[in-house]
């Protein structure tokens, strides 16, 4: 009986399932196929049949009379013209979803599941265990092999290195071939490199292939999300998805702190109630092993192109739609052993990149939301360059796709795991907070002594946010902004980089007209990052709480990764005032793109008081 509980026999394989069992297995099988092909039947069936003339299809012959009566009726006289334009777009008609297909909505989103769930069923059902095992054992992998073998040969490196840096340096050129403001632009990438290897912790140590292939990956979305109208569709659609699914903690968030606390906007209430969502469904999926297969797919794929690990790999993924402090929850059990370069990279990713969830803030205030998704996709692969360019890996990793150790969820059940991830989160949560006072009260108390410092002899206005925005004047002139607007854009950034974004692109939204279109542009990239003092403490706390042990390491790597985090920020911005062609974006409203359960009406002062 002793050497039952030995890890030794911890290790062998269990038996197979009872017969009872696999027969049940199959039973439920079969059925989940039925009620989903009969629903799929169903659903087009109803969708054939509706009436595609009806009046939930049509809308109304005169919008203008429908307009002038809503105005009328339900607007005040002193009611703003941002707020009839904002009320008359949570008005305007809206198709029902049976009326056409719409492959981000209704019956079109609906084949686009039902065939991907099958192909995906087919190839791991099928596919794999008859075919794909043997074909990737006895051609695949040997032809990888010999390939990776072939391709590190410092000649034929060489040669596709040089092809490659040949064909972006000719796309490149043919985009800037008419515009002096362009061909600035390109300065941009090399002098923020330049700075990036000046200041990295190990010089010699710089792995160049993964700075390489993070900066093409970086080049090459952005041509994808600016210039292929399908590929933003698709990360727009997707955005989308993560925005409306994580915004389903509003209910948790109103049936507890009620209705006011969560319509004005409260950071602590509204906002980090995702958290806790999102950690719950962080754990729920580690338990049913779900996560550790994302882990491992798509980490060996980030492995392959770009060569980074496995958890900084889905880590900087998932930031592109999800927070500093929600992203790392897809890697939680893995933080403890991550080296400190990995945990370098966490940071940079976080820091480089926005959360779906406050896209509608960005949006309320002017920005295209185009540019907002474009920015957040393309900062995926340039943090994984910038972060290694910063902070190279000197040490062993162990969460490499060859030789990380995929953990099982120590939970009993679903109930367990979810009220596991909800007691996690409010460490979290709290750390969090305490962070976000101390790091804003210490920003604004050095603010104040500067100002009263220069006050003593004679200057007015001059406060350490003036002192910054000088200080980036000649990183937005490389970035491709017009040197006459290069103060304002200078101050937005700085804005950014000291209070926080909602600031920055308050102000940019202000600035915005057809003179500075394309200073506008390339500003909502620049500043389209959490790299900012409360985001330095909100990291630092979320982290700590996930692994205590580490605190130390997050604390040392923090301040070198939010400089890195702004570098990718302004790479995503040059390399978009090259790729864009038509800057004329209109005003675009919150209610257009995502609709958010809060009150924007008091974002305005709530984040001035941030």
């Amino acid at each position: 009986m002793a050497d039952t509980d030995t890890p030794a026999a911890e290790g062998e394989e269990k038996p197979p399932p009872s017969k009872a069992k696999r027969i049940t297995y199959l039973v439920l099988h079969v059925l989940l196929h039925i009620i989903l092909i009969f629903y799929f039947i169903g659903a087009t069936v109803v969708y054939i049949l509706y009436d595609k003339d009806s009046d939930d299809c049509i809308p109304p012959e005169n919008p203008a009379e429908t307009t002038e009566t809503v105005e009328n009726s339900t607007l005040s006289e002193t009611t703003t013209e941002v707020s009839a334009e904002r009320f008359l777009a949570e008005n305007e008609f809206k198709a029902n979803i049976l009326c056409n297909i719409n492959w981000c909505h209704g019956y079109g989103f609906l084949i686009f599941m039902f065939v991907t769930f099958y192909i995906l069923w087919l190839y791991y059902w099928v596919f794999k265990p008859y075919v794909g095992i043997k074909l990737y054992n006895n051609y695949l992998e040997p032809a990888i092999d010999s390939w990776i073998v072939f391709s590190r040969k410092w000649i034929v490196s060489g040669v596709m290195l040089a092809v490659v840096v040949s064909v972006v340096v000719a796309y490149l050129g043919y985009e800037c071939r008419s515009d002096t403001n362009k061909v600035i632009g390109l300065m941009g990438p090399l002098c923020f490199i330049l700075i990036g290897f000046a200041v990295s912790k190990h010089h010699k140590s710089v792995q160049w292939r993964i700075v390489t292939h993070g900066l093409l990956g970086q080049l090459l979305l952005g041509i994808i999300c600016l210039r292929v109208g399908f590929g933003n569709a698709i990360f727009h659609c997707f955005g989308e998805k993560v925005v409306t699914f994580l915004s389903y903690a509003q209910y948790g968030a109103r049936f507890v702190y009620g209705d006011r606390i969560c319509d004005e906007f409260v950071f602590a209430f509204a906002i980090l109630a995702v958290v806790f969502f999102f950690s719950v469904i962080s754990s729920i999926m580690y338990y049913l092993g779900w996560m550790q297969f994302v882990l491992n797919s798509f980490g060996f794929l980030l492995q392959a192109t770009v060569g980074t690990t496995v958890c900084e790999s889905v880590n900087a993924a998932g930031n592109v739609f999800l927070s500093m402090s929600e992203s790392p929850l897809l890697i939680r059990p893995y933080i403890i052993i991550l080296t400190v370069s990995e945990l370098h990279t966490i940071c940079t990713s976080g820091y480089a990149s926005v959360s779906g969830t406050v896209f509608g803030a960005y949006v309320y205030f002017g920005a295209s939301p185009a540019y907002l998704i474009s920015a957040s996709v393309m900062a995926a692969p340039g943090a994984l360059a910038f972060s290694k360019l910063f902070y190279p890996e000197t040490e062993e990793s162990m969460t490499r796709s060859d030789n990380i150790q995929i953990e099982k969820s120590p939970d009993s059940s679903i109930m367990d795991a979810a009220a596991s991830g909800a007691a996690a989160a409010l460490l979290i949560v709290l750390g969090i907070v305490a962070n976000i006072i101390a790091f804003l009260a210490i920003v604004s108390f050095l603010n104040a002594i500067v100002e009263w410092t220069f006050e003593l002899i004679g200057l007015q206005g001059i406060t350490m946010l003036f002192l910054l925005s000088q200080i980036f004047v000649p990183f937005v002139f490389v970035m491709g902004v017009p040197w006459y607007d290069c103060q304002d854009i200078a101050l937005i950034v700085a804005e950014k980089s000291l209070i926080n974004e909602f600031i920055a692109y308050k102000h940019l939204g202000e600035l915005m007209n057809e003179d500075k279109a394309r200073s506008s542009a390339i500003a909502t990239f620049a500043i389209c990052g959490f790299a900012n003092p409360g985001s330095l403490g909100i990291l630092i706390a979320a982290l700590s709480a996930m692994a205590p042990s580490r605190r130390l390491d997050i604390t040392n790597v923090a301040i070198r990764a939010y400089f890195a985090g702004s570098f990718v920020s302004f790479t995503s911005a040059s390399l978009a005032g090259i790729l864009i062609q038509d800057y004329s974006t209109p005003r675009s409203d919150l209610n257009k793109f995502i609709s958010l359960p809060t009150d924007m009406r008091h974002l305005d002062h709530i984040m001035l008081n941030m």
